[in-house]
């Protein structure tokens, strides 16, 4: 299978926690993190039907409060990168921060770590790095939406088989304490690629996500 030269410049690292798994915080995890989905959201991929017609412009259950402003951002972005190519400092640093905290919070949630995340930024066993671009693709920030619609498709599948992978893996680690490697890499996986599209998404990147795991 052939790689890309350049490797893509959104880049999520959780690091493997598979055996010794912490059974009190994993029974009660939803519970715990609902201080982060306040802020954040929950994991999920909203295709709901509103009037009638389906929402194809959000990709997570609930985008929490920061994610709300963040998503606003993006509209304001669009219309500055399309008109001048430019995408406000601000803007960009607030969605970095958020999808940061993001990227932890739901790591957490989906049992990929027992450590309880920061509120906001701080070192965690789960990490996002984003490399920016200078310059910016106007024509691709102009169909945006339209552009990413295939892999909110696959996403939708994704995240409905990591939901029911994740009920397995909350009781196999109640009685056993370990989360199955397999189960663990695919949720890693499937977070990985959430966190790809929602940075696209939020015109953070140009360059197109990988239909890929990695």
């Amino acid at each position: 299978m052939a790689h890309c030269a350049v490797p893509y410049p959104i880049v999520v690292r959780i690091e493997p926690q598979y055996r010794g798994r912490d059974r009190l915080t994993v029974a009660f995890r939803l519970l715990l993190a609902i201080p982060h989905m306040i802020f954040v959201g929950t994991v999920g991929l909203s295709f709901a039907a509103r009037n009638g017609q389906r929402d194809f412009t959000s990709i997570s259950g609930e985008t929490g409060l920061l994610g709300g402003i963040a998503w606003l951002l993006a509209i304001v972005s669009w219309f500055t990168i399309v008109i001048s190519g430019v995408h406000i400092n601000v803007i960009r640093r607030y969605t970095r921060f958020y999808l940061r905290w993001r990227l932890r919070a739901l790591a957490y949630m989906m049992l990929l770590v027992d450590r309880y995340p920061p509120f906001g930024d701080g070192k965690y066993p789960a990490t996002v790095t984003l490399t920016l671009p200078e310059t910016r693709d106007r024509v691709t920030v102009g169909f945006r939406l339209l552009l990413a619609i295939p892999h909110f498709i696959v996403l939708f599948f994704l995240v409905c088989a990591w939901w029911v992978t994740s009920l397995v893996s909350w009781l196999l680690i109640l009685f056993t304490g370990d989360y199955p490697k397999g189960l663990y890499d695919f949720g890693a996986a499937v977070l990985g690629w959430l966190i790809r599209v929602e940075a696209y998404v939020l015109l953070m990147v140009d360059e197109y996500p990988p239909f890929a795991f990695e």
